[in-house]
């Protein structure tokens, strides 16, 4: 191509270019051209490959980039974003800047740090609802029958004791003592044999004292389901429960007086709407009630569209109807129709029948014409209040929620309570009970019902429905509720209307498979034992009352849970006098707190017993030993006791030692022992005894009181101390105890050790007592003795510990 060619095209172009007005003219000659292309160049390669990746990247969308970050190295945050500096108080304009600067960046600085605070608050809260959510799964997946599960009865570890601990200060809160007092009392009857009061209206009437609503509506609903037909003792409280369905009735009669008291509050806090006059009644106050909904612009927009079939008195007819039998008034709603006039005979049929024999079961035949009126026409009704009704008395479509009327959960459980049916036919669809509590246990939830906000709302779901078991043990998971949850699941034991696992061992909620779905059975004795571990430390008085309640369980050994609960205690607290009281001089033991509960099945020396027996397992055999001795178990007591003197009888006695502590009890036992009627062996009498000899001995030895310990030796003839007393010891030596046995290598040892201190004073210069031949025999007789002794340690069926023999026959090679 030619340069006029080249020269064409240019002028070509800049003539389409020109006639475009959207770019403006750019006159550049080559060598600028030139010029420009050597400058970008230039810049390109001084920033490098990722610079020059931006520099495309950002050139291509028309954006300077190097002018850019000429502007941002202008800028200095830390002068932006810092205090101005003072100036001169002088220059008012400057002043008056500066503190405008100020303002604006103190308003920035405090933003900045409440969103910080904000976002950290939200995150934790977001943390906190996940992890709620993720015990929720945790405690589902652990419901669930159990074969191995986690022994109820403690594990000896050692505890960590709060501060409040040892300055005697209670562990118990405010309302855990008010409760704790109405267990004390209660039980103080029982153990009289008086009356038992209802722990349930006693356990309501102390949880009015909190003022709280929420806990007071709780123990309104315990009140309403507890007043029920008692269950006999000798029947399973679950199978009763879901074979009789006692609660249904309850369940509705609850709710419904509660929506009734609802119905006054509405009408007294709006009178002039409600034009209430005339008789008090409970159509009276429907009346007022649905004028008052009817005036509310939420009740004309919403319930009240597409009433049908006319008025009574000025109030729409189903309305009327529905919230008379909402209120548990079927009489007044039967008057209801009854006004309304002809084309309703069938439900003013049923009504009739359900007014004049509230107990006995609907005529079939009138269910099933209600039933069929109800798919034909009813069905597709435009009021929800007469299909609501039809539903209710004639148990049709239980699939129906209802949501035009069931605006809480009140309102949709007595829905649901009022469609349920005993019996069903094959023809018809019933709503069974446990498909109920199906439904609001497992179908909806906790999730459903968002109980981890609100507990005391699921649970007086769960106990409505007849889920005393689940209830409590949702409850307990809070610590707001968990003490409340405790003493209904109490109470409910007491009345004999909670069902217990087969086995203690099994989780705090399992479920039997010989139970109706979707029952679950509470192991209440778990449950009390997490509750007391908070305070039975520091107050075992009420730790010991609420384990009363656990007195006619068995554990896996058939032992009495009280009995083994209070060992256990013992254990845990060891103020052992406190408990079972001491054992006097006299050898009467004063009374400790277990006697307030005796009875046949209850002995405070089984209890010691008990006690006894786990520190002996665990070693502790001091401590096993005054338990023994409160259990009046002599024969244990002085063999334990010979056990521990036989290990530290040789030893020398200190102040506060465990020698001193235990020879103390020994000489206490001797004491009051001896001469009194002992249940024990006489071979383990004569044990202790010897070793009570031995302690002396050896305490005269470590005293260097020779003369004395060498009496004690010459009475209880052990060891010989002349050649003609060597057959004799080795022969009684078969008769003695393996406790005894034990201390006879140190005593050979101290016997010789005396002999050679006593051979050495003999021939020293300080000697002058003694004639040349009254010295001779003197050490002639120790020699033998020395001599009696190392034989002894030969013959004997015993191997003697460590070197000594060689001591023996080295320290008799020295005297001669």
């Amino acid at each position: 191509m030619d340069f006029n060619a080249l020269l064409q095209q240019a002028q070509k172009l800049t003539h389409e270019t020109q006639v475009s007005d959207d770019l403006p003219r750019v006159e550049r000659t080559l060598p600028q051209v030139l010029q420009a292309t050597q400058e970008l160049h230039s810049r390109v390669t001084q920033t490098g490959a990722q610079d020059m990746q931006a520099h495309i990247l950002l050139g291509s969308n028309g954006i300077d980039l190097p002018k850019i970050s000429q502007k941002l190295e202008t800028l200095s945050s830390r002068k932006t974003f810092e205090p101005l500096d003072p100036i001169a108080t002088t220059d008012v304009q400057n002043f008056l800047r500066n503190e405008k600067e100020n303002a604006i960046l103190a308003v920035i600085e405090e933003v900045h740090k409440n969103s910080n605070l904000a976002a950290e608050a939200q995150k934790w809260d977001n943390m906190m609802n996940d992890w709620k959510l993720e015990k929720v799964k945790l405690m589902n997946a652990l419901i669930g029958p159990s074969q191995n599960w986690i022994d109820i009865r403690k594990v000896p570890e050692q505890t960590i004791l709060s501060e409040s601990t040892f300055n005697g200060r209670s562990s118990l809160n405010s309302q855990e003592m008010a409760y704790a007092a109405e267990v004390h009392d209660y039980n103080k009857l029982v153990c009289e044999g008086a009356m038992r009061p209802s722990l349930v209206q006693r356990f309501a009437q102390v949880a009015e004292t909190f003022n709280d609503s929420r806990i007071n509506d709780i123990w309104e609903v315990m009140k309403y389901m507890t007043n029920v037909t008692p269950i006999p003792k000798t029947q399973d409280p679950m199978k009763v429960r879901c074979s009789q369905l006692l609660f249904i009735d309850q369940a509705k009669r609850y709710l419904e007086n509660r929506y009734k008291l609802f119905m006054q509050t509405v009408v007294s806090d709006n009178l002039r709407e409600a034009r209430r006059g005339g008789v008090p009644s409970v159509l009276n106050l429907v009346g007022s009630f649905v004028g008052v909904k009817l005036n509310s612009p939420q009740g004309v927009n919403s319930s009240f569209m597409g009433l049908q079939d006319g008025h009574i008195d000025g109030k729409p007819l189903w309305p009327m109807v529905y919230y008379c039998l909402r209120c548990g008034d079927s009489a007044s709603a039967l008057k209801c129709l009854e006004l309304a006039g002809q084309g309703h005979e069938d439900l003013i049929a049923v009504l009739r029948e359900k007014c004049h024999n509230p107990a006995q079961k609907l005529n079939p035949r009138l269910e099933l014409q209600i039933r069929m009126q109800y798919k034909r026409q009813i069905r597709n009704a435009t009021d929800p209040y007469k299909r609501a009704v039809y539903c209710i008395v004639g148990c049709c479509d239980i699939q129906e929620p209802h949501a035009d009327i069931a605006k809480t959960s009140d309102d949709f459980l007595w829905i649901q309570l009022s469609l349920i049916r005993t019996e069903g036919d094959d023809t018809s669809e019933h709503l069974t009970c446990s498909g109920l509590q199906s439904m609001i246990l497992e179908q909806y939830g906790e999730k459903h019902y968002n109980a981890n906000e609100q507990p005391h709302l699921y649970f007086q779901l769960l106990a409505l429905t007849g889920q005393y078991e689940a209830g409590v043990e949702f409850l307990s998971r809070f610590d707001k509720y968990r003490v409340h949850a405790v003493h209904i699941g109490l109470a409910l034991n007491e009345l004999h209307m909670i069902g217990g696992p087969r086995n203690l061992q099994e989780p705090l909620l399992s479920v039997d498979f010989d139970d109706p779905q979707p029952m679950r059975r509470l192991n209440l004795a778990r449950l009390v034992m997490l509750y007391v571990k908070k305070f039975e430390v520091t107050d075992p008085s009420e730790a010991m009352h609420y384990f009363y309640f656990l007195r006619n369980l068995k554990d896996s050994e058939g032992r009495n849970l009280f009995l083994v609960s209070v060992a256990d205690l013992a254990i845990e607290c060891r103020d052992f006098d406190l408990l079972f009281g001491r054992i006097q001089r006299d050898g009467i033991r004063t009374r400790g707190l277990i006697d307030q509960f005796e009875s046949a099945q209850i002995d405070a020396r089984t209890v010691c017993e008990m006690v006894a027996e786990k520190f002996v397992k665990k070693g502790m055999l001091e401590d096993a030993i005054k338990m023994f001795d409160l259990a009046s178990q002599h024969e244990q007591t002085l063999r334990y006791m010979s056990i521990l003197l036989s290990q530290v009888v040789h030893h020398d006695n200190k102040e506060g030692s465990l020698r001193d502590r235990v020879q103390r009890m020994a000489n206490e036992f001797g004491g009051r022992y001896t001469g009194a009627e002992k249940n024990c062996d006489s071979q383990t009498w004569s044990t202790f005894t010897l070793l009570k000899e031995l302690a002396t001995f050896f305490d005269y030895y470590h005293g260097k009181n020779y003369q004395s310990a060498m009496e004690i030796l010459e009475r209880i003839k052990l060891v010989p101390l002349r050649m003609a007393d060597l057959d004799a010891t080795v022969h009684n030596f078969k008769r003695l105890s393996g406790e005894v046995c034990k201390v006879i290598p140190d005593l050979l040892l101290a016997t010789m050790d005396i002999a050679f201190t006593k051979y050495k004073a003999m021939k020293g210069k300080d000697v002058s007592k003694f004639d040349d031949h009254g010295k001779k025999d003197h050490l002639s007789y120790l020699r033998e003795q020395a001599k009696a002794l190392t034989n002894m340690a030969a013959m004997v069926p015993y191997r003697m510990p460590g070197d000594t023999n060689s001591r023996l026959i080295q320290t008799e090679i020295l005297m001669h």
